[in-house]
């Protein structure tokens, strides 16, 4: 089967293309960095023809503006035409958990904008809804960043290693379009503030965590379960002490 991963260089898409073609699929790798442009079109003809199984884990460079709405309209537009013009039969697309509560923020508003596209379609798809990705963990603590104290939200969330969802989608673009949107989270829930001072004490980081409730979420204040997948969603294997303890041995 040929499997089209749009974003095919990022910290995701690499992980999913090995997992793919270790699985005996015929991978084409779809990015920027090899030449397709999923904003204006350019190369996404040849990228996706024969295709049967698209998957879209692009992401936008900037998270705090309108860029992020520019840039998921305009790709995924040309994604779906292009799907529909080489017939594929499933496309998948990976999305973030929380999104339809999180509207009042220009980049989770831009991550429905991409979903209902996606819906609108008439594409036979499945969208993955994630949660936060240990590995950005230290992005995330930032948000709340004033000198050496860093000022977060106690807001529950359950962090996936990327491996996990990787592994996932790669089980759903082997199987049938749900055309619905299934999720994924990891075995373990902390509040933001608590995952901080847990990463930060692996670290040796000495900065302080004051738990500030007001401390807003990309543009948004978050209620206690904002970021949480729902009961039916996919619990990922890894926890977070051994993402944290791996991560110090590579």
């Amino acid at each position: 089967m040929k499997v089209t991963v749009v974003g095919a260089s990022g910290l995701i898409g690499t992980r999913l293309s090995e997992k793919l073609r270790r699985s005996g699929h015929d991978v084409a790798a779809a990015s920027l960095s090899l030449g397709v442009d999923t904003v204006t079109g350019k190369g996404l003809d040849v990228a996706m023809a024969g295709t049967e199984v698209v998957v879209d884990v692009t992401n936008a460079a900037s998270f705090g503006d309108s860029s992020a709405f520019d840039f998921f309209k305009a790709s995924t537009k040309n994604l779906l035409a292009a799907a529909a013009q080489a017939g594929v039969r499933h496309y998948l697309a990976l999305s973030v958990v929380g999104t339809p509560r999180l509207v009042e923020s220009d980049y989770f508003r831009a991550k429905m904008v991409q979903e209902n596209l996606i819906r609108a379609s008439g594409r036979p798809y499945t969208i993955l809804r994630s949660t936060q990705f240990y590995e950005f963990i230290n992005g995330l603590i930032d948000i709340g960043a004033e000198g050496n104290v860093l000022r977060l939200p106690s807001a529950l969330m359950r962090p996936v290693a990327v491996g996990d969802v990787a592994a996932f989608l790669a089980e759903l673009a082997a199987g049938a379009p749900s055309g619905d949107v299934v999720e994924i989270g990891g075995p373990a829930q902390f509040g933001i503030d608590e995952i901080a001072r847990i990463y930060l004490a692996a670290n040796e980081d000495e900065r302080q965590v004051i738990t500030d409730r007001s401390t807003p979420y990309f543009g948004v204040e978050l209620t206690d379960d904002a970021l949480i997948p729902g009961a039916g969603a996919r619990v990922a294997r890894q926890t977070l002490s051994d993402w944290l303890y791996q991560s110090m041995i590579e």
